[in-house]
């Protein structure tokens, strides 16, 4: 697969349709890696006439592993971000917004329409945020504005998020603790079948894991302060979307990321939890092109 130097860091990426279209450019979420996000969604966005950039972040799949830095304590940080104790992360989500940027740069894309989720979408709102002539819409897909008032995850949800990472040489447990952090996240009214999932964990697996990256991206997630002032003076076309059930990032987040955001759009999923059920992609599909389609009609 290609790679390409992007803001000094070596990402894995993939392009499918017409490089002459309009680009979307998908970024994922704490721990994703490209495959996280299901061709369904890739193979619809083609077709409405976009084309899609999907890229494993710094440290996480087939990208370059900053190995040389620490790798800070998981719960530690979820404990001292509950009191709001100021810590330095190894990167900044500001980091990863510059590396989504650079990736632009290297395949020579001058503006792309920007997608994010759950970290993904902290990252896209910095990238529209930080760098407004590269962003042509914005779509928040179930992220957060970092507002410290905002209700926290559930217990079982934060307990899944941060659990110890196996060995990477050992597969099963890999398996079993995605496995437990996907019953701990899914859609409720979505439920994805058990092989099914299982099968995908092990194909991520095979891929590439390492345990040492989440936790430095967590760092950089839970670091990251509150966007609400920046997000206040965006002026592109925004679609946000969050699931009505999400346990992880609950849906007052979604809301306060549209209330946030001049004329932002608002689309919470019922039944919908902290993941992507193929069910919904044409959901998704619909809520990116929506932004689009604004953007356009400027």
């Amino acid at each position: 697969m290609p790679r390409a130097i992007a803001n000094g860091v070596e990402l894995e990426y993939e392009r499918y349709g017409n490089p002459e279209h309009e680009t979307v450019l998908l970024i994922q979420g704490l721990g994703a890696q490209l495959v996280h996000w299901p061709m369904a969604l890739v193979e619809l966005l083609v077709e409405r006439g976009f084309q899609v950039v999907r890229f494993d972040n710094r440290d996480i799949g087939l990208s370059q592993k900053l190995s040389h830095l620490p790798v800070p304590n998981g719960r530690r940080l979820l404990f001292r971000t509950m009191l709001r104790l100021p810590y330095r992360p190894p990167y900044r989500l500001d980091d990863m917004a510059a590396d989504s940027v650079g990736l632009l740069d290297a395949l020579e894309i001058d503006a792309a329409h920007i997608v994010g989720a759950s970290m993904g979408g902290m990252i896209a709102q910095l990238v529209a945020s930080h760098y407004p002539e590269r962003a042509l819409s914005l779509t928040s897909i179930m992220s957060t504005t970092g507002n410290p008032r905002l209700p926290r995850p559930t217990r079982a949800a934060a307990a899944a998020l941060v659990a110890p990472r196996p060995d990477p040489a050992d597969h099963e447990a890999v398996v079993a603790r995605g496995l437990k952090l996907a019953r701990a996240i899914g859609s409720p009214a979505y439920p994805a079948d058990p092989e099914v999932l299982r099968q995908a964990s092990l194909a991520v697996a095979a891929r590439s894991y390492q345990s040492e990256g989440p936790g430095r991206q967590l760092a950089a997630s839970l670091a990251a302060g509150d966007r609400r002032r920046h997000l206040r003076r965006l002026m592109l076309p925004v679609t946000v979307l969050h699931g009505k059930d999400d346990p992880l990032i609950r849906v007052a987040c979604g809301v306060d990321t549209a209330r946030n955001i001049p004329g932002a759009e608002l689309r919470v999923i019922p039944g919908m939890g902290h993941d992507f059920p193929e069910a919904l992609m044409p959901e998704f599909a619909d809520a990116i092109e929506a932004a689009a389609r604004r953007s356009q009609a400027h």
